[in-house]
């Protein structure tokens, strides 16, 4: 009898000893993780940001239902880890930026090359015209052609949505690219940092169809 008994207590003592493992502790320390990407761009700069909420959230709820939950430690761990790429990861983008463009350059972005709204017929607005004979710096994706290797002119679009997945860029959002000697371009489809002389002239696009109004003779390329 007496160890039926002892058995039977026991059991109660483990059942109130067991706690479920939460989790929003488990998701948050795999957020933790994934957070090393914001090291790569600032639009993942996000994940550290959710990581961290998603942490402090689990942490409040582990420390309200102790009795209930465990995951303190994997929550701290997700939370610690999170603060830490998002300050490095803010800290690394910040330093590439200020130190990416060469010098005797001006940087550049497709914002300053697009016409007014509100300006009913403007083609090329005053921002780009300001850049005529100017050396710029300007980052975009290679529009894929023919040539995969050696290529010596090319259209630098605005983005992959332009290059990657069919249909023309709007005439504002591409730059016919000339390399000088002996610079050459192997197609790959990522982000490009590429500078030089800009002109706005009306020419046929490479490749792409349809005009082009700016152009660039390029002695930088990375």
């Amino acid at each position: 009898m007496s160890i039926e008994l002892e058995a039977r207590q026991s059991s109660v003592e483990s059942y109130e000893q067991y706690r479920a493992l939460s989790t929003a502790a488990v998701a948050s320390l795999i957020v933790g993780l994934l957070s090393c990407l914001a090291l790569l761009d600032w639009l993942l700069l996000g994940v550290p940001v959710i990581g961290i909420v998603l942490a402090s959230l689990a942490y409040l709820k582990v420390i309200r239902h102790r009795d209930e939950l465990s995951g303190e430690g994997l929550a701290r761990a997700g939370l610690a880890l999170s603060v830490l790429f998002l300050i490095t990861g803010t800290t690394r983008l910040s330093y590439v930026y200020v130190t990416e463009v060469p010098t005797g350059y001006e940087r550049v972005s497709y914002a300053d090359l697009q016409p007014d709204p509100a300006e009913v017929g403007q083609k090329v607005p005053p921002t780009a015209l300001e850049l005529e004979g100017k050396r710029i710096f300007i980052k975009g994706y290679v529009y894929p052609g023919r040539d995969k290797d050696g290529i010596r002119q090319f259209l630098l679009v605005r983005d992959q949505g332009d290059c990657c997945f069919g249909g023309n860029p709007r005439i504002t959002d591409r730059i016919q690219v000339t390399l000088v000697d002996p610079l050459r371009l192997r197609y790959q489809p990522q982000l490009h940092k590429v500078g030089g002389t800009f002109h706005v002239e009306p020419a046929t696009a490479i490749g792409a169809g349809g005009a082009v109004f700016y152009h660039l003779k390029a002695d930088y390329l990375e």
